[in-house]
């Protein structure tokens, strides 16, 4: 009896010593992490894990970030997700900034009246909060409800959108859409706190004055630029040479239809020695549309007196065209039925549908670039600077030299495959590292002589883009009412394709915003349930699957647990 008494003494102590043990382990463990952050992602995507341009944004955080988040109320499956994937990187962004982040989710209408909803609702969209509806079946009956899936954010008094849910485009289905603004999360939410602290935007002008695209088709170009930097246009006027790009980080040379002349070169050039970018968008092929619509038109070659330029800085340009069985369609008048025009879709090789295969930042997880009436082009030597090809055609490519005819009528022809033998034509390309004047050994000495005269003939480091199309950056416009359509929108098929973020992640990467590009090219896998299995038909057995099943397991763990300490007492 009392060896009893000191076993089970004995066992008291030593359960007491083990619970004080482990509340000192648990007390000391959370004292480390307090000074020791640390969060375990397990998905394959690594969904979870911010980018370091992301972590840097947030630690380097000097005032509180305060979010309203409208995403909230009686939403449907889809919203819902998107709902709890917004507050797992608000979590996320919050532990990354020592709580500098915080937020709310409101449920618009709760706790108010009719009038003042309606004037809550007219406040968010007069902010740029736009509002989707939602169509959904529930038991036969279809509902309609407006919901506002974005928020307002709050930082130093300013406040900016961040639109949670991005806009479904033509032609990609809901379940796409809600993916898409899934894996734009951190991107979206990390550009609109970038915003608020940026003081200074870099400044981005757009050459005009050689027959250029017009503001109207680029306007969404344009417009995309403009949430990032300053935009703006100019032409290297007479007299003003020397002033024409002052101040601006970068430009842009969108189709230029005339020859720039020595001075406007010369300006250029300095510009890139002394460190500014350039995205050329080029075509040196001349087609005419207006006499392709009725029936036939020529490329011919266009000399703009930059050849001897690019050739300098390691690129030139092919004046040929290129035609693709990676194409896109027209939609084209085959004939009259009932008195109604009949329209039909058909291949036209002239429009190259460009897949980037290359893990460059610039086009890494885009998706098809349209390009028209594209050219080619070559590396040359350059010393010292480094050559990325960051867009080339598919396998089945052939290039047409020019002058070269162009007619409507060869969509009815089916192109013979054996003769697309150009593959993997090269048609972007990425240039970096400190660039040599084309004009280097070329000046007189009277001007090299000069003390008031200003030469660079050896640049700083700087970045270039070529892109052998000036079509890629121009949006179509309606005829019925001239607004705009998309950057990258195509009539024929009514599909959008990527254009509009390659050009961003052209800029973005000239001018330095490289965590930018970290995050646009993140993809987030999509787990969508089988339609098919989750219907009626299948609903009560998945029912069962899901609550039933783990229901057993715990009941037999139960039963196990019984007959082992039956089992061992009985002994």
């Amino acid at each position: 009896m009392v060896e009893n008494k000191k076993t089970q003494t004995s066992n008291k102590r030593r359960d007491v010593l083990s619970l004080a043990a482990l509340l000192v382990i648990i007390i000391l463990v959370n004292f480390v992490a307090k000074y020791y952050f640390q969060r375990f992602d397990l998905t394959s995507e690594k969904r979870y894990t911010l980018a370091q341009s992301t972590k840097t944004l947030l630690k380097n955080l000097d005032d509180e970030v305060y979010l309203k988040v409208y995403l909230s109320g009686d939403l449907n499956p889809s919203f819902t997700r998107l709902k709890n994937e917004a507050r797992e990187i608000l979590d996320e962004f919050r532990a990354h900034s020592h709580n500098q982040v915080q937020y709310e989710f409101i449920t618009i209408g709760e706790g108010l009246t009719n009038e003042e909803r309606n004037n809550l609702e007219r406040q968010l969209f007069q902010k740029g909060l736009m509002p989707e509806s939602i169509s959904e079946k529930r038991k036969d009956k279809m509902t309609q409800s407006i919901i506002f899936p974005g928020a307002i954010v709050n930082y130093k008094a300013k406040e900016t959108v961040w639109q949670i849910f991005t806009r479904q485009t033509p032609g990609i289905d809901f379940e796409t859409s809600v993916n898409n603004s899934v894996q734009e999360l951190e991107y979206s939410l990390t550009n609109a706190i970038r915003k608020l602290q940026r003081t200074k935007r870099p400044e981005v002008t757009f050459i005009q004055g050689h027959g250029e695209a017009d503001t109207l088709h680029q306007y969404d170009f344009m417009r995309v630029l403009s949430e990032y930097y300053k935009v703006n246009q100019t032409e290297i006027t007479k007299g003003k040479e020397l002033t024409a790009l002052k101040g601006s980080d970068a430009i842009i040379i969108t189709q230029p239809q005339t020859e720039f002349n020595d001075k406007e070169k010369f300006v250029i050039d300095q510009f890139i020695m002394n460190g500014g970018k350039v995205l050329w968008l080029i075509d040196p092929v001349e087609t005419n549309t207006d006499s392709l619509r009725k029936g036939f038109t020529i490329g011919i070659n266009r000399p703009l007196n930059i050849e001897d330029m690019l050739f300098k800085y390691g690129v030139r340009l092919n004046p040929v065209l290129v035609q693709d069985l990676q194409c896109g369609y027209l939609n084209i008048n085959t004939g009259f039925r009932d008195g109604q025009a009949k329209f039909e879709l058909f291949p036209w090789l002239y429009t190259v549908l460009v897949l980037p295969d290359n893990t460059h930042p610039i086009v890494k997880n885009l998706d098809l670039i349209k390009m028209d009436f594209t050219s080619t082009l070559d590396t040359v030597s350059a010393k010292g600077i480094k050559k990325t090809i960051l867009l080339k055609t598919s396998k089945y490519t052939k290039t047409q030299p020019t002058p070269a005819r162009v007619y409507l009528g060869m969509v009815q022809t089916k192109p013979k495959e054996s003769q697309f033998i150009n593959s993997y034509q090269p048609v972007a390309v990425l240039l970096e590292g400190a660039f040599s004047s084309f004009v280097e050994y070329r000046l007189p000495n009277i001007l090299l002589e000069d003390t008031n005269f200003k030469y660079t003939d050896k640049g700083k480091h700087t970045k270039m883009i070529v892109v052998a199309d000036g079509n890629v950056a121009q949006n179509d416009v309606q005829q019925n009412n001239g607004q705009p359509f998309p950057l990258g929108y195509d009539r024929n098929t009514k599909q959008t394709f990527a254009n509009k973020t390659f050009l961003l992640n052209c800029v973005n990467y000239l001018l330095d915003d490289e965590g930018m590009l970290q995050l646009r090219s993140r993809e987030v896998k999509l787990r969508l349930l089988n339609k098919k299995k989750i219907g009626e038909q299948y609903r009560s057995k998945w029912q069962m699957v899901n609550v039933g099943f783990p229901l057993l397991i715990i009941a037999a763990f139960g039963v196990l647990q019984f007959y082992l300490r039956k089992r061992k007492f009985a002994s």
